[in-house]
């Protein structure tokens, strides 16, 4: 697939020819209708999606888990959090790498046919769990690679000092090749014990050389305050720029005084937020927070398991339900949380549409961006290093209307 033509390109107008050797980008130039190769028919072409927080080895697991944990997480404002957690635990007991891998590969086979070039992808340590989730993350990591790039996190789940054991298997599971240490220090019992919690991991990400990615303050108490924690044990390490917050859901009912200081404080760690507001009632503030500089991506979170019912890996769903939380106004940020903004805040800097860029991007299903997300269609095409690697398609036939077909 060395030509792609008849493209429609963001803030380009016009049609557009992309042409692409040996897995890079050779040229992006106004189509003359002369080009042969692969036909966009007018349709968008952006960079691929990226999924910044994707819980990879709970996929599938809901009717496991029983209904109870997703009845109290998601009810009212989210006071139960810590019960839904502990009920899911609950999957671990009999958890298998073999089972984990089964489940994972149907979703990182859904990455490719959605465009998820990218996702952060946690794995749960604990000494129940042990380590079967990272190693079998680490092998889906490896037999995906040419097409996703599955950044494993090895998450402490059910807490660290909560849970002994589970600070060496952390360790262990670095050494073994996780990519990202993780945590989530509010489900602690103190407040000292979740900076603890903060204080050690960043420590081990710091003498690894590993990024940091933690769940925070994911319950309606505004009194959690451990994305602070994170943001400031950050800049004492020296690993500003280096980690990523997922939910921060407690940010909803902050007042302004202190969610202003807090925001300050974020902008200088250089500390990404991902939020996920499809999957609870409470959500970080996303845009106030985007337009004070604090970059902010949208993740899947959950697919069919004690957290979230649905899922199908497909971000455009994510952010076409994010435009019914947050407003439909800002559909252009929405989809930079999904593609560009979502790559750095897991430290994967896009490349972008250009000239010597790798020639990795999708053909959308839609001229616009408000078309491909009111269908949230997977893309006609998914290119991979000039390779397409997925292609698409859907018709409707009438029967009763000759002629009529969609």
């Amino acid at each position: 697939m060395p030509t792609v033509h008849n493209a429609a390109l963001r803030g380009r107008p016009g049609r557009w020819t992309l042409t692409a050797e040996r897995g890079r980008l050779t040229s992006i130039t106004p189509d003359t209708g002369t080009a042969s190769g692969l036909d966009a028919e007018g349709n968008l072409v952006t960079e691929p999606f990226v999924d910044a927080h994707l819980h990879l080895c709970k996929v599938h697991t809901l009717d496991l888990a029983g209904g109870g944990p997703l009845a109290a997480y998601t009810k009212g404002t989210m006071g139960a959090a810590m019960d839904a957690i502990d009920g899911a635990a609950a999957v671990k007991a009999h958890q298998t790498e073999e089972a984990v891998t089964t489940r994972a590969r149907s979703a990182l086979v859904e990455s490719v046919r959605h465009g998820v070039r990218a996702v952060q992808a946690f794995a749960d340590v604990d000494p129940v769990a042990g380590l079967t989730g990272v190693k079998a993350l680490l092998a889906l990591k490896a037999e995906f690679r040419e097409f996703v790039d599955v950044r494993v996190v090895a998450f402490p789940q059910d807490g660290l000092l909560k849970a002994p054991g589970t600070e060496e298997l952390i360790e262990e599971a670095v050494a073994l090749g996780a990519d990202v240490v993780g945590g989530i220090p509010w489900i602690e019992f103190t407040d000292a014990d979740a900076a603890e919690h903060v204080r050690r991991l960043v420590a081990l990400a710091k003498r690894t050389g590993k990024r940091v990615a933690m769940l925070v303050d994911d319950a309606g108490d505004p009194g959690l305050r451990t994305t602070e924690t994170l943001a400031a044990e950050l800049l004492a390490h020296g690993m500003a720029g280096r980690a990523s917050a997922q939910h921060a859901r407690a940010m909803a009912l902050y007042p302004e005084p202190y969610l202003r200081r807090l925001t300050g404080l974020l902008t200088k760690a250089g500390l990404g937020l991902v939020s996920d507001p499809h999957t609870g009632p409470l959500h970080l503030p996303v845009f106030p927070l985007t337009d004070a500089g604090v970059p902010v991506a949208l993740g899947q979170d959950d697919i069919e398991d004690a957290y979230y019912p649905f899922g199908r890996h497909n971000l455009l769903e994510v952010a076409f339900l994010a435009a019914h939380t947050l407003g439909p106004t800002r559909l252009d940020d929405l989809y930079d949380m999904i593609t560009t903004t979502a790559a750095r805040v897991i430290g994967r800097e896009p490349e972008g549409l250009k000239e010597g860029a790798a020639a990795d991007f999708v053909v959308l299903d839609g001229t616009t961006i408000r078309e491909a997300l009111t269908r949230h269609n997977p893309p006609r095409h998914v290119v991979v290093g000039g390779r397409v690697v997925a292609s698409t398609n859907s018709a409707t036939h009438f029967p009763a209307f000759p002629g009529k077909s969609a």
